[in-house]
């Protein structure tokens, strides 16, 4: 499986319907602590707006719901992915993207043949407080000899200019959130990501 090479992470459906017009190809709708019929309609909402823009969809933890309403990808944190069904995860013929910090989660992580991993945090990330210190480059290299061809994905405190590191140490996809959704021109830093990603897709 190939991921597109610029994966944005969003909060909500509408920032899907803002950005993916743009040439957006790959975006993961990642809500926290909302009510569950709030929620299925931000995941309806989200699924419609990215098959009308040939974009890829990920649902973020909530592996129920997007069963439910059809999706085709979820990604699970390593809490998460101790309380999911894999095997329904599977049934439904769904794909699996995964997060790891360290050894020990990314072997937790391959047990589960995942659709892909994610690694993170790459650079220090104002998202959220982490327990982990920046990975830094030369982890995305050795992270990339050890998941052997399952597509890797580098997360935390990207821009467009550290995207050249970034792959040319092995990711195959590179995760933004703040960079566009705090930045005072999103469709401006949007493009600026889809630019600089281009060489990698």
């Amino acid at each position: 499986m190939k991921l597109d090479p610029f994966y944005l992470i969003v909060d909500s459906a509408a920032w899907i319907e803002r950005l993916a017009p743009l040439g957006v190809r790959l975006a993961q709708l990642r809500i926290k602590d909302i009510d569950e019929t709030v929620l299925r309609r931000e995941i309806r909402a989200a699924k419609a707006i990215c098959s009308h823009y040939d974009c890829q969809l990920i649902v973020n933890d909530y592996w129920r719901l997007a069963i439910e309403e059809g999706c085709d990808f979820v990604h699970l944190g390593q809490e998460d992915l101790a309380a999911a069904d894999l095997d329904a995860i599977r049934a439904a013929g769904m794909r699996l993207g995964l997060s790891t910090h360290d050894h020990a989660e990314l072997e937790t992580a391959l047990a589960c043949k995942p659709d892909y991993v994610a690694l993170g945090p790459v650079y220090p990330t104002i998202l959220k407080k982490m327990k982990w210190e920046p990975q830094g480059l030369e982890r995305i290299g050795r992270w990339k000899k050890l998941v052997g061809t399952t597509p890797l994905v580098a997360i935390g405190g990207l821009n467009p200019e550290r995207l050249p590191g970034v792959f040319e140490q092995g990711a195959d996809s590179a995760a933004v959130v703040t960079d566009i959704t705090r930045n005072a021109d999103p469709e401006g830093r949007t493009r600026e990501w889809i630019a600089a990603t281009a060489p990698w897709r």
